[in-house]
């Protein structure tokens, strides 16, 4: 039973630890923009890019789109780009990348500014659409169209497909019958992975192979010619960095100003990848914890060790006894600890834990299944904003190879236990990629990306979901990597406030010219 268990660790990889990193999405759709911004004046679509591409790709590159006002933002343009769905075989069939456009508010781009904001699953497009005109600065809107797309398998995009929402409602939601880590709750949690990974090869069909990383990135160049740029302007955040890092590895030459922010190691063991960052929600908690009872409506009394140990009480409890919420459905410990995760990727969501907190602890719920909902992206009953959990399950199990040693999962189980012990019993969860149709097609390995100009990564040295190592690691890996800090809490670094870093990244991406390496920001 023991092995079987460890080897939801590898699971978590592609479950609660990679598939959080698209929260930094979520959390920025929700907070409201002030005001309107007038349309800029139309102006012409640039001619397509297509020095150096293989003959049977120019017609893709050479496309010519077409742009229509968005139906949902008067103020932006959308489109849809066709790219093949397998690189290998382009006569296999196209699928559609859905792109939109805000347009340089000066009228004279000096080119197109793509983003991904995280997952993998989140999606560009209605970052681009909610956030842009207060997360990107003005003086990059001024001078730059800023493009969001959603990667193949994501949301507008030709999508992963895999429950409906009443099914994904019971499959995030559902508590298990039996007994946490034993034979039968092992076996009732995998049967659920199964037919989560079953529905996505039903209703996805033969892209679900193709929905990886590298073409997502190969996606990317082809979006750069269409768009008319020679080189890749690009800010991604979280996953967003493998993806960019990707593109750099692949397309050095055309690589130009690349900001990497909240950054992934892709030298690290898949191993190695779930510990880290369970270790890193522990550090996140543990700074919550401290800010809590320093407040004045926190639920816990007496040093930081008593409180995460009174937390762990509390989820212990709801494990045994979930509680009733208003709208029929129960909050047990996972979906408690889901709540509790995504308030550590922004600082400013922490008195809302407290608050979920200090309710759970007098019987109600509400608040931390809240939480939770937002992390799921669900709006309602069978009701979901995206489709983000699918696409992160597709990304990982075809991004990660199933390479774990039964050594290594043990050490990984101890490591967790003795490093992450309020996180360590919900951790991990049914083990999706084990029944994936399609076996993983991408490595693990360090990225160089020679040739490559400069390639700024952003790390924040108490971020939970991509902890400050790994942008060490990346910045020290690439051959032109340069390292900049934000001191502080919270995941990626850019439009969180912090006026050295935005300065340093908009000065990066207007002028070319990047940070000392190894600068920090306080």
């Amino acid at each position: 039973m023991k092995t079987k268990v460890m080897r939801r660790w590898g699971a978590a990889i592609a479950s609660v630890a990679i598939s959080a990193l698209a929260l930094s999405g979520c959390m920025y759709a929700m907070i409201p923009e002030e005001g309107g911004t007038a349309g800029p004046t139309p102006i012409p679509t640039k001619a397509p890019v297509t020095t150096g591409v293989a003959e049977e790709l120019v017609s893709y590159y050479g496309q010519t789109l077409k742009w229509e006002q968005c139906e949902d933002n008067k103020d932006m343009d959308c489109t849809m780009v066709q790219v093949p769905m397998n690189y290998a075989d382009p006569s296999a069939g196209d699928i559609e990348i859905a792109v939109v456009r805000l347009r340089a508010s000066s009228g004279e781009a000096q080119g197109s500014l793509l983003m991904n904001p995280g997952g993998p699953g989140g999606s560009g497009f209605d970052f681009v659409m909610t956030a842009a005109t207060y997360v990107f600065s003005k003086d990059l809107r001024a001078q730059f169209d800023i493009i969001g797309f959603d990667p193949r398998g994501v949301g507008s995009s030709t999508a992963v497909k895999c429950f409906d929402g009443l099914q994904m409602d019971a499959y995030l939601y559902d508590i298990p019958k039996n007994e946490r880590n034993t034979d039968a709750w092992v076996e009732e949690v995998d049967a659920n992975a199964a037919s989560f990974a079953q529905a996505c090869a039903d209703n996805t069909g033969e892209l679900l192979e193709h929905i990886t990383t590298e073409n997502s990135a190969r996606d990317i160049d082809v979006l750069r010619g269409v768009l008319g740029d020679e080189t890749l302007s690009y800010i991604g955040f979280s996953y967003g960095t493998f993806l960019g890092a990707t593109y750099a590895k692949l397309f050095p030459e055309r690589a130009g100003r690349l900001v990497l922010d909240g950054a992934i190691d892709p030298g690290i063991p898949s191993a190695d990848v779930g510990k880290i960052q369970a270790v890193g929600f522990e550090s996140a908690l543990r700074a919550f914890m401290e800010g809590c009872l320093a407040a004045k409506d926190c639920p816990y009394s007496g040093d930081v060790d008593e409180a995460l140990a009174d937390l762990s009480e509390l989820l212990a409890e709801l494990d045994a006894r979930p509680l009733k919420l208003a709208d029929g459905r129960e909050l047990g410990a996972d979906s408690a600890f889901t709540g509790v995760v995504s308030a550590m990727y922004q600082e400013g969501w922490w008195p809302v834990l407290r608050q979920g907190l200090t309710d759970a602890e007098e019987g109600a719920g509400d608040t931390l299944m809240y939480l939770a909902d937002v992390y799921n992206g669900r709006e309602g009953v069978g009701s979901y904003a995206d489709n983000s959990t699918e696409a992160f399950n597709a990304y990982n199990c075809m991004d990660y190879p199933a390479d774990m040693t039964d050594a290594e999962l043990d050490e990984v189980d101890a490591f967790v236990k003795e490093n992450a012990p309020t996180i360590a019993p919900y951790w991990s969860g049914g083990d999706t990629c084990a029944a994936w149709p399609y076996p993983p097609s991408g490595t693990r390995g360090e990225i160089a990306a020679e040739g490559a100009p400069p390639i700024l990564v952003v790390g924040t040295t108490n971020d939970p979901a991509t902890p400050y190592e790994w942008a060490v690691s990346l910045a020290e890996q690439l051959s032109s990597g340069v390292l900049l800090t934000r001191v502080g809490e919270g995941h990626t670094a850019y439009g969180q406030g912090n006026s050295c870093i935005d300065a340093a990244v908009d000065t990066f991406l207007l002028e070319g010219t990047p940070p000392a390496d190894q600068t920090t920001c306080k």
